[in-house]
């Protein structure tokens, strides 16, 4: 079985559409973890009319790493499988086709190309550049973020989670971490589609920015362990 682990807070608005994408999916075997972070809206109430499985986390817990750990930690399935809230599944096929590449390859953790919902030229540009950069760094470094990233639950446990003292990129050390153990790859015939929502409103060249930065300040300084660019989790409900 595979445990699908969702962190978040006030998602009222977007949780509904990715819960409908995971109902509809043709493979079946699977839970699904709201991991809450005392959303003040109808989260959780979404939640559990889906069925879903909820855990809450206190407030000054509130951060992805902290709530995807806390998800893992009530997870049956043997495979843990991460997505962010306002993440997109692009079709039916999307978990089918998941499990499918990552049990033939034997991997123990792995990623996704990603896409938007959208054509314009800023986020053709990001597309490519994102996509290309992930798939040559596959086999050196692996390039993951946290909207999408799947992994057999041993694994997670043996790296003890997600860092909890990074503020950004726990994703990237996460997979790293997990990397130095088993292979990591890109899932292949699939993708997911990643939000704009945090590129529109904090500005799409600006966010670009602080992405480029956080990656160059995690290469010389290491993990991002203090509040070096604004970043409020649950506050980009556009």
């Amino acid at each position: 079985m595979i445990s699908i682990i969702i962190p978040t807070l006030n998602e009222e608005k977007y949780l509904p559409l990715l819960l409908n994408s995971i109902n509809k999916q043709s493979y079946r075997d699977y839970e699904i973890i709201v991991s809450d972070g005392c959303s003040e809206d109808r989260t959780l109430e979404i939640a559990e009319s889906y069925n879903c499985k909820t855990i809450i986390a206190k407030k000054d817990e509130r951060h992805p790493s902290i709530q995807r750990n806390n998800g893992a930690k009530i997870a049956q399935g043997n495979i843990l499988l991460f997505l962010d809230a306002d993440t997109a599944l692009p079709n039916d096929k999307f978990l089918e086709t998941t499990i499918n590449d990552f049990t033939k390859r034997k991997l123990g953790v792995a990623g996704f190309f990603m896409d938007f919902q959208s054509k314009k030229f800023f986020y053709r540009f990001y597309y490519c550049v994102y996509n290309s950069l992930a798939f040559l760094a596959q086999r050196i470094k692996p390039l993951a973020v946290g909207a999408g990233i799947i992994i057999k639950k041993e694994l997670h446990d043996y790296i003890n989670g997600f860092d909890e003292q990074v503020f950004i990129g726990e994703d990237q050390i996460y997979c790293e971490q997990a990397a130095k153990k088993e292979k990591f790859r890109l899932i292949k015939k699939t993708k997911i589609f990643f939000s704009i929502r945090r590129f529109e409103k904090t500005g799409r060249w600006k966010m670009f920015g602080n992405l480029v930065y956080s990656v160059l300040y995690v290469l010389i300084f290491g993990p991002i362990r203090k509040k070096i660019i604004k970043y409020d989790f649950g506050n980009y409900n556009l």
